[in-house]
């Protein structure tokens, strides 16, 4: 008897990863040597999973992800906001549901899913709070483990689809609380791209091109998943019938949308008006080191993955060729803009799992329980972290909403010119403008205060559109949030203009942010 035979035989798991059938573990336990593949059916290919006798396999592992779910987000339920960008959704929604226009007085360089999410959440249950928005984003998080666990059943069997499907909720706090327990973008483009490689696995490419399509209006970068999709299609080897269903999928709901809201809008804002925003150039070794400090975060929270995964390079292949096409995918679509904040690294996520799972079919039994349980630690630090760690800017924004709750009535518009818009919601104030934060209009961004800062890098015709509603609406109190970053009223020539234009005497200070109000 080999080695590998040894070990195989030397423990088993745990209750909830259920022993495999006969069928099932013929493909599971065949001793693997040299350079041998994971055996999986093709992609195209119908048989069904192999399920456990005497067992209610998807009940169990079901009901098991979706408390894993709600136990690694508690921490999103501590504060009523966790960055600005649940604070832009939510002032978006506002506006929104108030009689603004998508992309025209109303606008982000962001697909509308998520903000169109948001408006139908408020408009339900109400706009005071984000619960029911952190509700949906258990949801999400839940969708994607159980649709990568059907794709890992669908390949290697039970035991791989209960790894996959633990593995991924674990995993999917595994980087700074305030970039994975926010309900935003990246959360819910994860059960989009899980559905474009389930939909693909199974041939069904015409749902592919809508999955694709959905992560796509979620978040520009979900329309990674669409490399490993084809490549799918390519090995089915059927693509003339099958690409055209894919196009149609993909296709047909981004003209819908662009119909919906503004066609040149919704391209611009989308696609061809971010120009300035991506580029490197201007504080690069902060962003270097942001880029290593969330790479350093994600490999410690997948050490437990990451580990197979090393280990099977060196003595076999995974035989998942479509898998690696997902994950370097997913990083160019994480280096793409030059920001690398830890929210984008939730993309890897996926990937990362499914190879971790496919390594652990070819390892030795025994390190399937070494890698859920180094998963579960790491998971249990940054669910402890998410618990305990102050929010200083979050208590800031809120001290200012209060000084604008109490220097405004209700009716009144204010423009809060910062990186905060949280500040709105948190303040229950309308914004005086459709740039909500002041990174529009100077292409502030993330720590970016190098050269390419200032008004002539804003958003196209920005500071015409911006002069015009300061003058047709003049807010009755402009906030000025800057607190010594460069985009502040003394180094920008045009806000200094709109507060001289209109009257503006400094009324206040509150924690380095000064408060201007109209005179008379």
């Amino acid at each position: 008897m080999s080695r590998f035979d040894q070990a195989y035989g030397a423990v088993s798991l745990a209750p909830m990863l259920v022993e495999p059938s006969a069928s099932s573990r013929s493909v599971q336990e065949q001793p693997v040597h040299g350079t041998s593949p994971v055996p999986r059916p093709r992609a195209g290919e119908d048989r069904p999973a192999p399920l456990a006798p005497g067992t209610r396999y998807w009940p169990r592992l079901l009901a098991v992800l979706a408390l894993l779910a709600c136990v690694t987000r508690i921490p999103s339920f501590v504060w009523p906001v966790w960055n600005p960008d649940e604070g832009f959704l939510a002032t978006q929604a506002r506006m929104l549901a108030s009689g603004g226009t998508l992309y025209e007085t109303v606008v982000d360089r962001k697909p509308p899913l998520v903000p169109w999410l948001y408006q139908g959440a408020f408009a339900v249950f109400g706009d005071d709070s984000l619960v029911p928005l952190k509700i949906l984003a258990i949801g999400a998080v839940f969708t994607s483990a159980a649709l990568l666990a059907a794709l890992a059943r669908r390949r290697w069997g039970d035991r791989a689809g209960c790894t996959a499907g633990i593995l991924m909720v674990l995993l999917s706090i595994g980087l700074n609380p305030e970039d994975t327990q926010a309900a935003t973008f990246e959360v819910f483009m994860l059960p989009c791209t899980a559905a474009a490689m389930w939909c693909a696995d199974r041939r069904r490419w015409g749902c592919a091109g809508l999955a694709v399509a959905a992560a796509f209006l979620t978040k520009q970068t979900g329309a990674a998943v669409l490399v490993p999709v084809l490549w799918l299609l390519w090995e089915s080897g059927r693509q003339r019938g099958a690409l055209t269903r894919l196009a149609v999928g993909g296709v047909a709901p981004l003209l819908a949308v662009a119909l919906a809201t503004t066609p040149t809008g919704f391209l611009f804002w989308t696609v061809t008006g971010s120009g300035a925003y991506a580029s490197f150039t201007g504080s690069e070794l902060h962003v270097l080191f942001r880029a290593l400090g969330n790479t350093l975060l994600l490999a410690v929270a997948s050490a437990g993955v990451l580990q197979p995964i090393v280990r099977v390079l060196r003595i076999a292949r995974t035989g998942a060729a479509d898998l690696w096409l997902w994950l370097a995918s997913s990083v160019a679509a994480v280096c793409l803009g030059f920001h690398f904040f830890g929210h984008y690294y939730l993309q890897l996520i996926p990937p990362l799992v499914l190879l971790g799972t496919a390594a652990l079919q070819i390892l030795p039994r025994v390190w399937l329980p070494t890698a859920l349980l180094t998963t579960a630690c790491t998971c249990a630090f940054f669910l402890l972290w998410g618990l305990v760690a102050p929010r200083p800017e979050l208590a800031h924004a809120a001290r200012v909403a209060s000084a604008v709750q109490s220097r405004t009535q209700p009716g009144e518009r204010v423009l809060v010119w910062g990186i905060h818009p949280e500040t709105y919601w948190l303040a229950d104030r309308m914004p005086a403008s459709r740039f909500l934060t002041a990174g529009l209009l100077t292409n502030y961004s993330g720590g970016r205060n190098g050269p390419q800062v200032g008004e002539k890098y804003a958003v196209r015709g920005g500071w015409t559109t911006f002069r015009e509603e300061m003058t047709t609406h003049p807010p009755a109190l402009v906030v000025d949030d800057a607190r010594g970053k460069p985009y502040g009223v003394e180094r920008v020539k045009g806000l200094r203009r709109v507060l001289e234009l209109g009257g503006y005497q400094r009324a206040g200070v509150v924690g380095g942010t000064v408060l201007y109000v109209r005179s008379g």
